[in-house]
C-alpha cells in the first residue's frame, strides 16, 4: 500500500508544474485583443515643443489603407479669443522622421515655426481632424480641430498612398500644434503665424511632436496619458506577473508533494 501512495506522488510532482505553466499562456490568449493578420499598430509618444507644458500619446491601427486612431493630450493652451483653444494636428511625412531641437529656431525668437520643423518631420500627409477632409488642403481649417487643454481624439480614415508608405517606413511623424502665447518672447507674440499670417504664431506652431513607431501593444494604455512608463506597463507586463503566479504555485506544490513523499519513507 505504501508503495502504491509513492508511486502516485511522484507522478503529482511531476505534472503539477507542467499543467500550472500552461495557465498563463491560456490567460494571454484570452485576454488579448484580436487583430487581423495584415494589420500593424504603430505608437508615438507626444512630447512637448516650443515651451508647451502638454503630453499626449496616439496609436493608429493600420489596415491596408484603412487607420484606426485613438489619441489623449492633456495639458495644451485652453483658450484662445474667449474660446477652447483649437490644435490642428497632423500626421507628417517625408521629413527624417524625427521632431526637431532648439537649433531649428532659424530667426532666433524663441520658437521652432511649423516651417522651421519642416525638415525633421516633414509636410503635412494627413489632418487629423474631428469631422470632414483629411487632406493636407484641411491642416490649418481650426473648425474641425480638436479644442481645449485636454481631448480624447477617436476617428477612423483611410490614408492616401503617401502617408502609408512614410509610416511603414518610419518617417511619419504627429504634430499637434498651438501654443500658450503668454509662454513666448516679446518678439514671438508679435510675430503672424507662418502658415496664416491673420494668425499669431503662436496659433500653429508645434506644441506636441512624436514619430510614429511600429508597437506590440493592441490597445490604448489604460489610465489616459502617462509621461512616465506606468501607463504601459501593467498592459505589457501583465502575463509576466501571470506566469510568475503559475510559477511560485507549481513550485509550491511540487513542494508540499516532496513533504509527503519524506513522510512515508
Amino acid at each position: 500500500m505504501t508503495k502504491t501512495r509513492k508511486t502516485s506522488v511522484r507522478v503529482l510532482a511531476m505534472t503539477a508544474p507542467v499543467a500550472l505553466l500552461a495557465l498563463p499562456l491560456a490567460f494571454t490568449s484570452s485576454t488579448a485583443s484580436p487583430r487581423s493578420s495584415d494589420s500593424t499598430t504603430y505608437m508615438a509618444t507626444l512630447k512637448p515643443l516650443n515651451h508647451a507644458g502638454g503630453s499626449g500619446m496616439l496609436m493608429l491601427q493600420l489596415t491596408g489603407s484603412k487607420a484606426v486612431i485613438t489619441e489623449d493630450v492633456k495639458g495644451l493652451a485652453q483658450t484662445f479669443m474667449k474660446a477652447p483653444f483649437p490644435h490642428v494636428q497632423h500626421i507628417h511625412i517625408n521629413g527624417m522622421g524625427n521632431c526637431p531641437d532648439a537649433s531649428a529656431d532659424k530667426n532666433g525668437d524663441g520658437v521652432v515655426s511649423t516651417t522651421e520643423g519642416g525638415p525633421a518631420y516633414g509636410a503635412i500627409g494627413t489632418t487629423l481632424g474631428l469631422t470632414g477632409d483629411t487632406s493636407p488642403a484641411a491642416g490649418t481649417d481650426i473648425k474641425i480641430a480638436p479644442s481645449g487643454a485636454d481631448f480624447h481624439y477617436s476617428r477612423t480614415i483611410t490614408l492616401d498612398a503617401a502617408t502609408q508608405a512614410s509610416i511603414k517606413a518610419g518617417k511619419a511623424v504627429i504634430v499637434v500644434h498651438g501654443l500658450d502665447p503668454t509662454t513666448l518672447s516679446a518678439k514671438a507674440q508679435a510675430e503672424p503665424s507662418d502658415l496664416v499670417p491673420s494668425l499669431p504664431l503662436a496659433a500653429t506652431s508645434p506644441a506636441l511632436c512624436g514619430p510614429l513607431a511600429a508597437s506590440q501593444m493592441a490597445m490604448v494604455p489604460g489610465g489616459g496619458v502617462n509621461t512616465g512608463g506606468g501607463g504601459t506597463s501593467g498592459i505589457q507586463d501583465s502575463w509576466l506577473f501571470a506566469a510568475g503566479a503559475g510559477l511560485t504555485v507549481a513550485a509550491g506544490g511540487t513542494l508540499v508533494l516532496r513533504r509527503r513523499t519524506s513522510a512515508e519513507k
